[in-house]
Parts: C-alpha cells; structure tokens; sequence
C-alpha cells in the first residue's frame, strides 16, 4: 500500500530537481543520490556508480548549456511504502549548447529512491529517448498525449 504522505515527499523531492536545473545548480541534484546510486543515464558513459560519477556528469551537462537547460517534468507518477518508493516521468530539455546547437528532446526517467534519516535519495535511475525505429534519430515529441 502506498503512503499519501510520502508521495508528497518524493513530489516535492522531483520539484527541487526542477529548481536545481533551472539554477544551473549541481550541488542539491548530486546531494540528492545515495552513495552507492547505480545510473543509466541518457548520455554516455551508459553505465555509472556512486556521486563522484553523477557529479561528473552532472556538472559536465550543466556546464554544456550555454542558454539552458530548460527543464520541465510531464506525467509525474509516483508510489511510496516505507522507505522506498519511485518516480517516473518524462522531461523536456531544451537549450542552445556552447557552439550553437540547440537541444529540444523527451527524455524518459525512472528513479528509485530510498528514505534515509527521513530524507529522499535516489538510489537507481534509468533514462531513455524515445526513438524512431525507421530513422534511429530521438523524438522531439513524446507523443500525443504531451501537455
């Protein structure tokens, strides 16, 4: 059975992911993850363990936006008992890159997250792109149903 309370914690928990983005503010986003966090991020390395490789990466995305990113959480799902529960949800990012490219895709994440000391961290993520299967290239859309 889930619990309505914690539900609202891991909400909260996705909501100050958003301002952490917004703030170009990798410190709370790291801070966020267990130790031991295992992530399948969207972009390379495919595979990563523990902060020191999610405060690689993290740094390194943020620091790639030269106007960004934009980051803004769609169709949030989220499930608690004790003290573990889940996220899952998609996320538009958006942005001009230094050098110019301008990013506009879907992204889809799941994260798992564990209460420790009566806090949320994320203990697992998995992100994915949606993708044409004719062309291999990433969706802008998410599909019909984007807010």
């Amino acid at each position: 059975m889930t619990d309505p309370t914690l539900e609202d914690g891991l909400r909260e928990f996705v909501a100050d992911r958003v301002r952490a983005v917004a703030a170009r503010d990798a410190a709370p986003l790291v801070d966020a993850h267990s130790q031991d966090v295992v992530s399948f991020p969207v972009l390379p390395p495919a595979e990563t363990h523990g902060t020191g490789d999610v405060a690689d990466a993290l740094t390194a995305w943020l620091d790639s936006y030269e106007v960004g990113p934009g980051y803004e959480v769609h169709h949030l799902r989220v499930a608690a008992g004790g003290d573990l529960g889940y996220c899952s949800f998609r996320y538009h990012v958006s942005g001009t890159l230094h050098g110019g490219g301008e990013v506009d895709m879907w992204v889809r994440a799941t994260l798992v997250c564990r209460r420790d000391d009566g806090r949320w961290r994320i203990i697992h993520t998995h992100e994915s792109v949606p993708f044409d299967p004719e062309t291999g290239a990433g969706l802008i859309s998410a599909g019909p149903e984007d807010d």
